[in-house]
């Protein structure tokens, strides 16, 4: 799905610092860091966004160093978060009677643990 079909101009709240880390002589001019605010409850069906992330979503990147990567970099990235905030959730586990085997290799860790402790004891006489 593409980003502007899933988020609209107008939930977009786009500011710009400079980046922290090593850089060359446009290092303390260039505001290439990205912090990208969504408002979900700007987007279509937002109840099952804003119980998940809250009514807003904040994403930084900072990785690259022209502004439009990092812009790209970090709508990428909640583009991800609000596809990934809408999957269903995995079914519940159901609870099982532990396997046979599963016993089995219980009662031998706890024999081999006793094992072990009991010839750490001085031997009775």
């Amino acid at each position: 799905m593409d980003s502007t079909e899933l988020l609209p101009e107008r939930a977009l709240t786009w500011r710009f610092s400079r980046s922290s880390g090593p850089g060359g002589q446009g290092v303390n001019t260039t505001d290439s860091r990205v912090e990208l605010v969504v408002d979900l409850t700007a987007l279509p069906d937002p109840e099952r966004l804003v119980e998940r992330l809250g009514p807003v979503l904040h994403v930084t990147a900072s990785e690259h160093r022209s502004q439009l990567r990092n812009r790209e970099a970090a709508l990428a990235r909640a583009v991800e978060r609000i596809e990934r905030a809408r999957q269903p959730d995995p079914p519940s586990r159901k609870a099982r009677r532990p396997s046979r085997g599963a016993k089995l290799r219980r009662l031998e860790d706890k024999r081999r643990r006793s094992d072990r402790k009991a010839s750490r004891r001085a031997p009775s006489e």
